[in-house]
């Protein structure tokens, strides 16, 4: 009788120790804190788990939470080429040839490979800009499309009411919410003839409205913005290269539509600079590269608050000043390599990478390297595409990543958003 009792006291212990792992485990809110703790590296494995598992971790509070903590991871699938030549073009202008594809992409990997397989890229026209998985592609002045890699989803823009013979743009995905994607399309006219002007014509497309809004942006002194150009969003706000050497500052959350211009960085490379492009560091600040032969700068761009209140305010009421963080003298980096040693003065800067405040992209030729700004090291970036025929002087290649944050199926694009 004696072991009778120890052994159903022994499975009431284990009976209660089970139940409790049981609700702990079916507990939102405490699974929401174990999983905050696990690094986006094992998190990904551990969607297998279960629906509800995964349900959880792509559930658009957990992921806040979860990026807000570790930060955001990418994965790099490769370049689009965007050819400048075939943009806006007029009715007698450079026609692409048949051989060429509309929206070539250079692979990086067997995801990248799939990725081009899979057809799509034949359907969305010329690349115009990328932004957290989403592409958005056309053809200007009219037909716009918005495409969705993580969801496999293509929605195609009503035709926008404005026409620009001349423009730049802007595309800025907002928060995830639950199973869908917000995201605006901007359009802003660029004058042909510079003319001393203050304001710039634009054409906002709204997910959330499904319809184009025309407005006008003013300035307090005079400017104009660069020809196909493709604005650079930080934190929702949109980052223009105009000319003049200067920067145009938007922030479409505001109502007042005010346009701040600051001008760009003074280093040594300012007076003979051939390449500039605009990226996000990883503290989430503006960062403005630029280079010529000799070697590159990399500046960030810190703001403060002026009379404002609020951080929350409009852009012509902060100071902003640029802080040099790189610079670089490519002669460092092709001693290391002497196959290249004999050509680094072809070398440029190609793209930043999202996010990322210490690598670079840089191009040597057709070669393109990922260049650490901290070792002074590079790397050659392999990729399948058409190399040596890529027309540089006339093509921007872009690189392409996705988030590397796991997705469920339900979430795409729907009702255009």
């Amino acid at each position: 009788m004696g072991k009778s009792k120890k052994k159903r006291a022994k499975t009431s212990s284990n009976d209660i120790d089970n139940t409790s792992v049981y609700d702990v485990l079916n507990c939102d809110d405490i699974m929401h804190e174990i999983l905050l703790r696990v690094p986006p590296s094992t998190l990904s494995k551990l969607i297998i788990v279960s629906k509800r598992w995964l349900s959880v971790v792509c559930s658009s509070s957990f992921r806040r939470r979860h990026l807000a903590q570790w930060g955001q991871d990418f994965r790099h699938l490769g370049f689009f080429v965007c050819n400048f030549l075939y943009l806006g073009r007029p009715r007698n202008g450079v026609c692409r040839p048949s051989w060429e594809p509309a929206l070539p992409f250079l692979s990086t990997c067997k995801e990248g490979d799939d990725f081009m397989r899979a057809g799509i890229l034949k359907k969305l026209g010329y690349f115009i800009d990328s932004c957290n998985g989403i592409i958005l592609s056309g053809v200007h002045p009219k037909i716009y499309y918005v495409y969705d890699t993580m969801a496999k989803q293509r929605y195609q823009l009503p035709e926008p009411q404005q026409f620009y013979k001349t423009l730049c743009m802007a595309l800025i995905v907002e928060e995830y919410l639950e199973g869908d994607i917000c995201y605006k399309v901007i359009r802003a006219k660029c004058e042909s003839k510079l003319k001393e002007r203050n304001t710039v014509s634009i054409e906002t497309y709204s997910s959330k409205t499904g319809k184009w809004k025309q407005s006008t942006l003013m300035c307090l002194t005079s400017f104009a913005l660069v020809p196909r150009n493709v604005g650079m969003v930080v934190g929702g706000v949109v980052h223009w290269l105009a000319i003049w050497g200067k920067l145009a500052i938007y922030d479409p959350r505001l109502g007042d539509r005010h346009v701040a211009l600051v001008r760009l960085p003074t280093g040594v490379l300012s007076q003979e600079h051939e390449e500039s492009v605009l990226g996000e560091s990883s503290d989430g600040l503006l960062q403005y590269g630029q280079s010529n032969n000799l070697g590159l700068e990399i500046w960030i761009l810190e703001k403060e608050l002026g009379d404002g209140p609020s951080t929350y305010c409009n852009c012509t009421h902060l100071k902003y000043k640029w802080i040099l963080r790189w610079r670089l003298n490519f002669k460092a980096i092709w001693k290391q390599i002497p196959t290249f040693s004999l050509y680094f003065k072809e070398t440029q800067i190609l793209s930043f990478l999202p996010q990322n405040s210490t690598s670079v992209f840089i191009r040597v030729g057709w070669n393109i390297f990922l260049c650490d700004l901290e070792t002074k090291t590079a790397e050659v970036v392999n990729y399948q595409g058409r190399g040596a025929s890529i027309s540089w002087e006339s093509s921007k290649v872009v690189p392409y990543f996705l988030p590397a944050w796991p997705h469920s199926s339900s979430v795409s694009v729907q009702n255009g958003k």
